[in-house]
C-alpha cells in the first residue's frame, strides 16, 4: 500500500500557493505581499515608511544654548551631563550637542570666574549701567516734556537733533514750556513762515509757563526747535516751546504756573501781566512813520490796564497784599485816564504830547510791593521795567 500524501493546497492563479494553514510548518498567519511575515514595507520596519526617526535630546540642545550666550554656564554643564546617559539609553541624537554644550558652559564659567576675581565683570556692568543711564537722557527735543531740562550741544544755534535731560537745578541750555502741531500747511511753508509761527505760538505757551516773568533771568529768552525741510518731507509738523540762554547756561527751574502758584499768586499775576506783555509790543516805528499802528498799540495798553484793575478789583487779597494791592489799584486808575488820552490822539503831535505822560503814570515797579506781599519775586529783571520811557 503507497503511502499516503497530505493534501496539497491547490496553486494560486498566481503561481504561487494560495495563504492558508499549511504554507508554513511554524503555524498559521497571514502572508503580506512581499512574503514577509506580517510586514506589509521593508524587512523588520513596523510599518509602511520604514524606521522612526531618531529625536535628538532636549537636553542637549538646552545645554548648548546656556553654553553659547553665557547664562548660567554652571548649568549648561549639568544639563549636558545629566543628556549623556539618556542619549545612550534612548538612542538618541545629540550627543556632540551636549558635549559642546558642557565645552562651552564650561569655558564660560572660567572667563566669569577670571572676570570676578580681577574686577572686569564689575567694570563692564557699571559701564554698560551707564550707557544705559545716556540713552534714557538722551532725547530728541520733540520729545521734551514741559518742565523738562535738557543741554544742547548746539548752544541753541543749529538744528539739533539730540539733547541731554538733566536735572533742573544744575546748569543747563534750555527747559521745554510745551509743544503745539503746525497745521494748515499743504507743502513746505519756507523757514521764514514757520519762525513766525513758531515765536507767537510759543511766547503765548512760555508766558502761560512762567507766570512770575521778573523770576525769569534776563538773558533767558523765547526758543523753539521747529522742524527742518527734510524732516517735513517724512511728516514732521510738532514744534517744541523752550526758555533757552544763548550767553549761558542757567540753574534753576522759571516754571511758575498753577502747578506751583498759590490761587492769590496765580490770580494778581494773570491780571497785571498783559500790562507788561504788550508794553514790549510797542511798534518799532515812530508815529510820525505810523501813527496808526502806534494808536492801535496804544489802545491794546489801555485796554491791558483796565483789564488789570478789574481783576484785581475782583479778587478778595489775603492779609499782607491787600493794601499794596490796592494802593497798585489806584495807581493804575490814574493810569488809565492817561493811557486814554495817548489812544485817543488825532495825530502824530497830539501822541507825542501825551505819550510821556502816560509813560510816567504807570507804575515803574508795577506793584513791587504787592508782589512781596503775595510771596513772588519783588525785583525785576531788567532796568527798563514798564514805566519808563521807551
Amino acid at each position: 500500500m503507497e503511502p499516503t500524501q497530505p493534501p496539497q493546497q491547490p496553486p494560486s492563479s498566481q503561481g504561487w500557493p494560495a495563504p492558508g494553514p499549511y504554507t508554513s510548518p511554524g503555524g498559521p498567519y497571514a502572508a503580506g505581499p512581499y512574503g514577509q511575515p506580517g510586514v506589509p514595507g521593508m524587512p523588520g520596519a513596523p510599518g509602511p515608511y520604514g524606521q522612526p526617526r531618531r529625536t535628538t535630546n532636549g537636553l542637549a540642545i538646552a545645554s548648548l544654548v546656556s553654553g553659547i550666550v553665557c547664562c548660567l554656564p554652571p548649568l549648561g554643564m549639568l544639563l549636558g551631563v545629566i543628556a549623556l546617559p539618556q542619549i545612550r539609553k534612548k538612542g538618541q541624537a545629540g550627543k556632540g550637542i551636549a558635549v559642546t554644550g558642557i565645552v562651552l558652559s564650561l569655558v564660560s564659567t572660567l572667563l566669569i570666574t577670571a572676570g570676578l576675581v580681577t574686577g572686569a565683570i564689575g567694570s563692564a556692568v557699571d559701564g554698560f549701567r551707564k550707557g544705559v543711564n545716556e540713552a534714557s537722557r538722551t532725547k530728541s527735543p520733540f520729545s521734551l516734556r514741559a518742565g523738562q531740562c535738557f543741554g544742547d550741544e548746539g548752544k541753541l544755534e543749529d538744528y539739533a537733533t539730540e539733547v541731554e535731560i538733566v536735572d533742573c537745578t544744575k546748569p543747563h541750555d534750555g527747559e521745554a514750556t510745551g509743544t503745539f502741531t503746525l497745521t494748515g500747511y499743504g507743502k513746505w511753508p519756507g523757514e521764514s513762515e514757520l519762525e513766525a509761527v513758531s515765536e507767537k505760538r510759543c511766547e503765548a505757551i512760555n508766558s502761560a509757563y512762567a507766570l512770575d516773568t521778573w523770576a525769569v533771568p534776563v538773558d533767558v529768552l523765547v526758543f523753539y526747535y521747529m522742524p527742518s525741510a527734510q524732516s517735513w518731507r517724512f511728516g514732521d509738523r510738532k514744534v517744541t516751546c523752550a526758555f533757552g540762554s544763548e550767553t549761558g547756561r542757567f540753574s534753576g527751574s522759571v516754571r511758575s504756573d498753577a502747578s506751583t502758584l498759590t490761587a492769590d499768586q496765580e490770580h494778581f499775576l494773570k491780571s497785571v501781566n498783559p500790562i507788561e506783555t504788550v508794553g514790549d509790543r510797542e511798534p518799532a516805528e515812530d508815529p510820525d512813520e505810523d501813527f496808526e499802528a502806534n494808536k492801535a498799540w496804544s489802545g491794546e495798553m489801555l485796554a491791558a490796564i483796565d483789564g488789570a484793575r478789574a481783576g484785581l478789583g475782583e479778587h478778595d487779597w489775603p492779609g499782607a497784599s491787600t493794601a499794596p494791592v490796592e494802593a497798585l489799584d489806584k495807581e493804575l486808575a490814574a493810569a488809565s485816564q492817561e493811557w486814554r488820552k495817548l489812544a485817543g490822539a488825532a495825530d502824530a503831535d497830539a501822541y507825542w504830547e501825551a505819550y510821556e505822560p502816560a509813560w510816567d503814570s504807570l507804575p515803574g515797579d508795577l506793584g513791587a510791593k504787592a508782589r512781596a506781599g503775595l510771596g513772588l519775586t519783588d525785583t525785576p529783571p531788567v532796568a527798563d521795567a514798564p514805566g519808563s520811557a521807551a
